[in-house]
C-alpha cells in the first residue's frame, strides 16, 4: 500500500493523512481496481501517455489507458466536483516514468534494488489510472467512513463516487484479487494541500507488497506476523543502505489503519534523524477480502519527492515540474544523487491579506484559490496573525510569497495577481476582506 510520509498519506509522515511535518511519503489509502459503475470512466484502466512539456494552456482532452477523456468530464460545474484546471493539466504527465528526471531516476534505483535482491519476484506497475472509485481509494484499505481524508477539503472528487487517487494503495486490493503476491506500484497522487516548499497538490508515491504462504513461516520457529515483520525490516534496511549508503537507522512503532504492527524507518542523515518510509504487516481483513485467508503480508510506502529532494539537494518541490533546461539538463539516467545546482536567485515578493473568516473557511480552500490564479508563482501561503474580537468574529492574516524560479516578476504582475486573489477569495470563500 502506498504508505504516506508522516502518516499523512497514512503510512509516512509528511505526505499523508496523519501528518507530522514535511512532505508526504506514503499513502496507505486505497487500492485501484475498476471504476465504480456510476463512474463515467468505467473503461479506463491505465495511464500510458504523458506530455513531455507542460503547456501554459490547459488541454481540452487527454488519453488515459488509450481512452480519450475530455476536460469537461473531469472539471465540471457540479457541487460534487472540486477539480480545477490546474490539476487536470497534470493528469497524464507521469514524471516518474521519465528516466532522466529525478523521480524517474529514484524509481529505477529502487527497482534495481528489488531486481538484485529478489530476482523475478516483484511485478512492477507505474501506469495505472489515477481516476479511481471511492471504494478503491478508501473502503478497500479500511479508511473509516468519518475519516478526514474523505472530505472535499482534502481529496479531489470527480463526482461523489469517483476521485483522483490520494495514494497508490488505491490499486492494492485489485492487484491482490488478480493473483499478484509481490508487487511495486508507482504513480502520481493528488491531495488538496498547503502551499510551501515541501507540499504540492500532485506528488508521487511507491508502495510495495509481499504476500507469504504458510510454508514460508511454518519452519521458521516464529509465528506468521513475526516472520513477516522480520522480513519487512530486513528488506527495507537494505533499501535504505542502497539509497543512502551506510547510515545509522532506527525503527519507530506507530499506527496505521491498514497494518498491525506498524513501523516507521528513520535514518541519521546530514546530522539529523529523517523518516524514510512507513510500513507494517497488512491487516488480515484486507487479505481476507482479497481471498487470501491463509496468508500474511507486509506493505510499505514512500514519497518519491521527499527522498529525491534529500538525495539531489532540490530545495523546492515545484522544481520537479520545471521544463527549464537549467533544471532538466542537470540530471542523467542512472545517476542517483547528483547534487542540484541552484540557478534561480530571483527575490520573492510578499503580499498580505486579512479577512474575517466564515464557519466554512479552510486553509486548503484558500490555497486552491491562490494556486488557481498564481499557479507555481505562489511559493508559500502562511498564516501570520489571527484574533477573535468581542463579537466572536475571527480574523486571519495570510502572507503570500510570489516567486518565479525562472525570471524576475514585475510589480505590475504581482499586483494583478494579488488583486485577482483578493477578489476570488471574497467571492468563493465567503469571507469579508479587511
Amino acid at each position: 500500500m502506498a504508505l504516506s510520509l508522516a502518516k499523512s498519506t497514512l503510512f509516512s509522515n509528511p505526505t499523508s493523512y496523519f501528518p507530522k511535518n514535511g512532505i508526504r511519503s506514503f499513502g496507505f489509502l486505497v487500492p485501484f481496481s475498476s471504476f465504480s459503475t456510476s463512474s463515467p470512466f468505467l473503461a479506463v484502466d491505465g495511464v500510458h501517455g504523458h506530455k513531455k512539456r507542460q503547456s501554459s494552456v490547459v488541454a481540452s482532452a487527454l488519453e488515459l489507458g488509450g481512452v480519450k477523456i475530455s476536460k469537461d468530464e473531469i472539471v465540471r460545474d457540479d457541487p460534487t466536483n472540486n477539480i480545477p484546471d490546474t490539476i487536470f493539466a497534470k493528469l497524464g504527465m507521469q514524471l516518474h516514468r521519465r528516466n532522466q528526471h529525478p523521480l524517474g531516476i529514484l524509481k529505477n534505483a529502487i527497482y534495481d534494488y528489488f531486481d538484485t535482491n529478489y530476482p523475478d519476484k516483484f511485478d512492477k506497475f507505474d501506469d495505472l489510472c489515477p481516476i479511481v472509485s471511492v471504494r478503491q481509494n478508501f473502503d478497500e484499505v479500511l479508511v473509516p467512513a468519518d475519516h478526514v481524508s474523505r472530505s472535499y477539503n482534502d481529496t479531489y472528487y470527480v463526482d461523489s463516487q469517483t476521485v483522483l487517487r490520494c495514494h497508490t494503495s488505491a490499486h492494492q486490493a485489485e492487484l491482490l484479487r488478480n493473483g499478484h503476491t509481490h508487487f511495486l506500484v508507482t504513480g502520481d497522487v493528488y491531495r488538496r494541500d498547503s502551499i510551501d516548499s515541501t507540499h504540492y497538490p500532485v506528488f508521487h508515491q511507491m508502495e510495495g507488497v509481499r504476500v507469504f504462504a504458510p510454508n514460508d513461516w511454518e519452519g521458521s520457529g516464529t509465528d506468521a506476523t513475526s516472520h513477516a515483520a522480520e522480513d519487512l525490516k530486513k528488506c527495507l534496511e537494505g533499501l535504505a543502505r542502497h539509497l543512502f549508503g551506510g547510515v545509522e537507522m532506527r525503527w519507530v512503532d506507530t499506527y496505521f489503519p491498514f497494518t498491525n504492527p506498524s513501523f516507521e524507518l528513520e535514518i541519521y542523515f546530514q546530522d539529523q534523524w529523517m523518516e524514510v518510509l512507513g510500513c507494517g504487516v497488512t491487516e488480515q481483513e484486507i487479505l481476507k477480502r482479497s481471498g487470501k485467508t491463509d496468508n500474511v503480508a507486509w506493505a510499505f510506502g514512500l514519497g518519491l519527492e521527499r527522498l529525491a529532494m534529500v538525495l539531489f539537494d532540490i530545495p523546492d518541490i515545484r522544481l520537479f515540474w520545471s521544463t527549464d533546461e537549467r533544471f532538466t539538463s542537470q540530471f542523467s539516467s542512472g545517476q542517483l544523487g547528483l547534487k542540484f545546482k541552484t540557478f534561480s536567485k530571483y527575490p520573492p515578493c510578499y503580499k498580505d491579506m486579512s479577512f474575517w473568516i466564515s464557519d466554512s473557511f479552510t486553509e486548503n480552500n484558500l490555497c486552491e484559490v491562490v494556486r488557481g490564479i498564481a499557479g507555481d508563482l505562489a511559493e508559500e501561503v502562511k498564516l501570520i496573525d489571527n484574533f477573535t474580537n468581542k463579537k466572536g468574529m475571527t480574523s486571519h492574516c495570510y502572507r503570500i510569497a510570489y516567486r518565479s524560479m525562472e525570471r524576475s516578476l514585475t510589480d505590475e504582475e504581482i499586483n494583478d495577481l494579488q488583486w485577482k486573489v483578493r477578489e476570488q477569495v471574497e467571492n468563493k470563500l465567503k469571507v469579508v476582506l479587511r
